[in-house]
């Protein structure tokens, strides 16, 4: 029988937990790093107990570690992050210049064709790649060198680039997100790199439409489509059909349009998921009700998906790296709460159960399915 293993980083290390496939016993393993933010855990495609992860603390700085046993033990690899190529500066909250400063890894993405090959988006914005392992790591320089790097300017959370989706059909094609700066294209294996934010509107940037500027939470992509995105943004839900030439909103029916994740079914390329948050000043769920909205319909309608989740004085955030979905038969959908709950769903969002309640906040989930 197929298993899954699912991966939690939180505010005070990283939890490892493991079912069968009927995804209803679940065996949990850490602290890893103990004390330490765990910003992201990921597994690779190709050799699955290859896993990396980002650890981070304000006191002692960025480790990138990597285990080859399924997260039985690690190893601290490279930590050697260089800006490379590209002089200058970007604007901080008020519009002044502010020299780029790697602060930390929000987002480790590995290749889809080679376990020692992995990519790791930055704060400050900057996409890096490593070929051994993560033992050496070389900035993709032209993504800040782009021209539009200059006008980047931090979200709330920080200037992070956070969303790293390869093309399976295309090993060229990559498309990363920042915020705030937005959506950017390469064709080229990262030589060269196009935004792609045609089509968003931000009301609360100086020029609404602009090329670049634009606060993405989350890019999703299903494999069998790789041309159709979905993206949340820090308003809006939105569609592209032509790999982000443009862009359409497809918020609907939602009760807020604000959120952080948005991911898509394993089975189903027009099957997608969001979690609601009320606002961008008040990040928790409206009306105190936990409820992931589900469309079967690439966004054109949304429905509330409530069965097991708390739908009473229920007041967390959900953020941009905390769900994610495995690829057993009945799809299983997976998110993790700034509470320190992670919800797991084996029957598409249907219905739902914690597998945990008390863990730190999460700050991402990803999960693996075994053979």
């Amino acid at each position: 029988m197929s298993k899954v293993r699912v991966l939690v980083g939180t505010r005070k290390g990283a939890f490892i937990l493991s079912a069968d496939g009927k995804r209803e016993k679940w065996d949990v393993s850490g602290p890893h790093f103990a004390g330490w933010e765990l910003y992201h855990l990921k597994g690779s495609p190709v050799d699955p107990n290859r896993i990396y992860a980002s650890q981070s603390s304000g006191w002692f700085g960025q480790i990138v570690q990597h285990s080859n046993d399924g997260g039985k033990t690690w190893e601290a690899v490279g930590n050697k992050f260089v800006y490379d190529g590209v002089p200058g500066t970007h604007q901080w909250y008020d519009g002044t210049a502010h020299p780029w400063e790697f602060k930390r890894v929000w987002h480790l993405e590995p290749s889809l064709t080679d376990p020692d090959t992995v990519y790791a988006g930055v704060e400050d914005a900057a996409l890096f790649l490593s070929k051994d392992g993560g033992q050496n790591w070389q900035e993709l320089s032209g993504l800040r060198g782009h021209g539009s790097g200059p006008h980047w300017q931090p979200g709330a959370g920080g200037m992070c680039l956070h969303s790293i989706i390869q093309d399976p059909g295309n090993s060229e094609r990559m498309f990363i997100a920042i915020s705030a700066a937005g959506a950017f294209r390469t064709d080229d294996a990262g030589k060269t790199w196009q935004p792609i934010n045609r089509g968003l509107n931000s009301p609360h940037i100086p020029d609404p439409t602009a090329e670049v500027g634009h606060c993405v939470h989350h890019l999703a992509m299903h494999s069998s489509r790789p041309n159709v995105l979905f993206m949340q943004k820090h308003w809006d839900v939105l569609r592209t059909d032509n790999a982000g030439d443009s862009w359409q909103e497809i918020s609907g029916n939602l009760p807020s349009d604000f959120g952080f994740v948005i991911d898509v079914h394993a089975h189903e390329p027009e099957t997608i998921y969001v979690v609601p948050i009320k606002s961008d000043s008040e990040h928790f769920t409206p009306d105190g009700k936990l409820r992931v909205y589900r469309s079967r319909t690439c966004g054109n309608e949304w429905e509330a998906l409530t069965k097991g989740l708390p739908q009473a004085d229920c007041y967390v955030n959900v953020l941009r790296d905390a769900m994610a979905v495995d690829s057993l038969d009945e799809c299983g959908v997976y998110f993790g709460t700034t509470g320190g709950q992670v919800y797991a769903s084996a029957d598409a969002g249907d219905t739902w159960a914690a597998i945990v309640r008390d863990f730190p906040a999460v700050l991402s989930v990803e999960v693996q399915t075994l053979q």
